[in-house]
């Protein structure tokens, strides 16, 4: 029997999977598993939502113009080069598409986010990965796998799962050596969060060259994951080519709405900030307290060792948690099996989580 038949490579990608969201025979679960904004959407923002149902019947505006010119306004940019999309998944996809075929390679970090192998094996190029120091990304390690074959370069600053980062002294010396028909994508999903000197995310590199992207996205900081809203800041004639191949209405009207309402509640986003310093310091702190090591996070996560085997291994506390309704991620398939990724949730769901984790660790086999 003939049948259709997919495209060469299509079949060898092992599909993404998010983070658990349910434990079965639990009504409530605390869910830690997804990096998603512990003190939620603002009130602006849901208002907006709820607005828009009077009116399912219009097409969004396939522009997202009032949304880019606030993100212009607010971040002093030149409107021409912000472009919108279903979530920064479905740019970073459209990029690499539009940039990166069969006999081309994609370059990203050893921990780096699984969009991006993912999304070059869909467009038939080869992902190349680059090794990682304390991971962390590695400028010299990422130029030493470039090639004439290299179209892209991914890169999420700060990274997701580790939360590391590197400076903005670092990012200027990565795109001062790549090659210029490299293009270098900056994923910078959690940049607000982050408040470090030394940090950027990279928006003086896009106005100052031709092959720099930034991503940004509206699921962290601002809670709007369920609405998959993200944007970018491009030279001009990348942008040109997004919009050759986005749909035409890639951006709905809910999304839309609540995205700019939610630019405009500040207050907002510095509480969600300043949640996130304090109980990301505190995680660290009883981490610390219950001889866990873990990797150094900028972001809203924070990724803690547990080991790849034996009684109190990563998949045997991860085992236990989610029997208690607790679901932080698994990560093995980032090559981090002795590790889970915990979000930064409200203060009774961290409290729960690290009590449950210390009766765990205190038990003398595992159960």
């Amino acid at each position: 029997m003939t049948r259709p038949t997919p495209l060469q490579g299509i079949l060898d990608i092992t599909p993404y999977v998010g983070g658990d969201a349910s434990v079965e025979g639990l009504a409530r679960v605390v869910k830690l598993s997804s990096n998603e904004a512990a003190t939620g959407a603002s009130q602006m923002a849901i208002a907006a939502y709820r607005a828009v149902a009077e009116e399912l019947h219009r097409y969004p505006d396939g522009g997202s113009t009032n949304l880019r010119a606030a993100l212009a306004e607010m971040h002093g940019l030149d409107i021409t080069g912000i472009i919108c999309g279903n979530g920064s998944d479905e740019i970073i996809s459209h990029l690499i598409h539009s940039y990166a075929g069969p006999g081309d390679e994609v370059v990203y970090t050893e921990h780096g986010f699984l969009m991006y192998p993912l999304g070059a094996m869909a467009s038939g190029a080869t992902p190349v990965k680059a090794a990682e120091e304390e991971f962390t990304a590695s400028v010299d390690a990422i130029l030493a796998v470039v090639t004439e074959r290299t179209k892209m370069v991914f890169l999420a600053n700060p990274n997701n799962p580790t939360g590391t980062y590197i400076p903005v002294s670092e990012l200027e010396r990565l795109r001062a050596d790549l090659p210029e028909h490299v293009l270098l994508v900056i994923d910078d999903a959690y940049a607000e969060f982050v408040s470090r000197n030394d940090y950027s995310p990279g928006i003086e590199l896009v106005q100052a060259h031709d092959n720099v992207v930034m991503t940004r996205t509206f699921s962290k900081i601002y809670g709007l994951a369920a609405l998959r809203l993200g944007w970018a800041y491009c030279p001009e004639e990348i942008a040109m080519v997004y919009h050759r191949v986005r749909g035409p209405f890639n951006v709905n009207a809910a999304a839309l709405a609540a995205g700019l309402a939610a630019l405009h509640d500040i207050g907002h986003v510095d509480a969600a900030r300043a949640h996130n310093d304090r109980w990301l310091a505190w995680w660290q702190d009883e981490c610390r307290r219950l001889r866990l090591q873990f990797i150094p996070s900028v972001g809203n996560f924070l990724t803690v060792h547990f080991g790849a085997q034996g009684p109190h291994s990563a998949p045997a506390t991860a085992d236990f948690l989610r029997k208690r309704g607790i679901l932080p991620r698994g990560i093995a398939a980032y090559g981090l099996a002795a590790y889970l990724r915990f979000t930064i949730g409200l203060e009774e769901e961290n409290r729960a989580a690290l009590a449950a984790m210390e009766e765990f660790l205190s038990s003398t086999d595992g159960a």
